[in-house]
């Protein structure tokens, strides 16, 4: 019977399982098949499995109730296997691997940083900046219709926004990244100029709060969001 996976985690891992269920119209009990070293969570699926708001909470839960207990590698929402052998075929195949993977993230949970400015801020620091920016808006407002000005406009602001980027990331190695044992710099979405994921170990949990919070109070213009501690994710 097809499998959705949730994680995998090592076989002494208690993996407390009881009254909790999976995803899917009708959700099947959440189980763990063990393999040698190492276990993966699993439930019987018999559909195709989407991302609905209850599936991925769903999914969720099962991380959080895992991570509670121990290290695990948490798979992203959509993983799935033909049945229990397939499953347990891939824990023995790359048991060594996986094994190296839950060392590597033992004690630790992933945190995420977010960036974003106002852009009308944005645009303004930039005319500051620039004196071909500010003609060139000049220009723009006082009704000049030349399709190259907004383009080149543009230009200007983007690199000012990778520059602005790259300045952010340099302050987070100073005041986050020697906190962490890895990270992950990901393209900025949605308006956001900074994305970035963090590995931190429990025991520089309260340094890394404090000095993502001082980071919050030095940035005057820049708005920081902070999410964790998630499972690590961006890690396994």
């Amino acid at each position: 019977m097809p499998l959705y996976v949730y994680s995998i985690t090592a076989a002494t891992h208690p993996c407390r399982l009881d009254g909790l269920t999976g995803v899917g119209a009708e959700p099947a009990p959440v189980r763990a098949i063990t393999a040698g070293p190492l276990r993966a969570v699993v439930s019987d699926i018999d559909e195709e499995i989407r991302p609905k708001r209850r599936d991925l909470a769903a999914h969720q839960e099962v991380q959080d109730r895992l991570m509670a207990d121990g290290t695990v590698l948490p798979l992203q929402f959509g993983y799935t296997a033909p049945d229990d052998e397939a499953v347990t075929q891939v824990l023995r195949e790359r048991a060594e691997g996986y094994l190296a993977a839950l060392d590597k993230v033992q004690g630790c949970a992933e945190y995420q940083v977010k960036a974003s400015q106002d852009e009308d801020a944005l645009l303004l620091e930039v005319l500051q900046g620039s004196d071909r920016a500010r003609q060139l808006n000049d220009r723009i407002r006082a009704g000049d219709a030349d399709p190259r000005l907004p383009l080149e406009l543009g230009e200007i602001v983007a690199t000012d926004v990778r520059e602005r980027q790259e300045d952010l990331a340099a302050g987070l190695i100073e005041a986050l990244l020697s906190l962490a044992e890895d990270h992950r710099v990901r393209a900025p979405a949605d308006g956001d100029i900074l994305n970035i994921s963090l590995l931190v170990h429990g025991d520089d949990k309260a340094a890394f709060l404090r000095a993502e919070a001082g980071l919050a109070e030095r940035s005057e213009d820049v708005r920081f969001r902070f999410t964790g501690p998630l499972p690590p994710y961006s890690f396994v």
